[in-house]
């Protein structure tokens, strides 16, 4: 085999990496039907100048770029400094419900692809989020505010609990159901 062919593979594998990377995140979270023929191009581009026409040169071609990407992931493991070029890391889009639109022009998005999204969270506020944040994958993460979020099984024990510990001599609203002849009903109800 032709060193060049290796270095050719790793040459390419590093410049798709660093297009995507340019081409941004929402591209490869949630591709658009013209996102998508980009980039299936860019993978026949890529592809094109190692592969030709031998079968053997295909392979090795494939197998490298599949241990590049081995490497890279391992990489990215050990050195932080090389996840955050190769992967990236969230970005805040939202921060106590105000809209950073200065990190959004950046990341190519716009405040309707946004609540679009947060829609589908079943978010329909602003207001309800602490932080929304683009996340390396192109999805988004959020974190809703303390009377937005929804009431966890933790929180209803607690809330039991409290109603169990009541005091003995407060006034239990079944009384009278339990002991119907006990009670007088008030006289303005008669």
């Amino acid at each position: 085999m032709e060193m060049s062919l290796i270095w050719n593979s790793l040459l390419l594998v590093f410049a798709g990496v660093l297009l995507l990377r340019i081409a941004g995140r929402k591209s490869i979270s949630q591709m658009t039907l013209a996102q998508t023929v980009v980039m299936i191009s860019i993978g026949s581009i890529i592809i094109q100048p190692i592969v030709e026409t031998s079968v053997a040169r295909t392979l090795v071609a494939t197998a490298i770029f599949i241990l590049a990407l081995i490497i890279m992931e391992y990489l990215q493991l050990k050195f932080n400094v090389i996840e955050k070029f190769i992967s990236g890391k969230s970005k805040i889009m939202v921060k106590d419900g105000n809209i950073n639109v200065k990190e959004m022009r950046k990341m190519r998005f716009t405040v309707d692809q946004l609540e679009m999204r947060l829609r589908q969270q079943g978010i329909s506020s602003f207001s309800d989020v602490k932080t929304v944040t683009l996340e390396p994958n192109g999805q988004i993460g959020y974190e809703l505010v303390e009377d937005a979020k929804p009431l966890t099984v933790r929180e209803f024990k607690k809330l039991m609990n409290m109603y169990d510990e009541q005091p003995a001599n407060s006034k239990n609203i079944f009384e009278e159901i339990s002991d119907p002849q006990e009670q007088e009903n008030p006289k303005n109800l008669h």
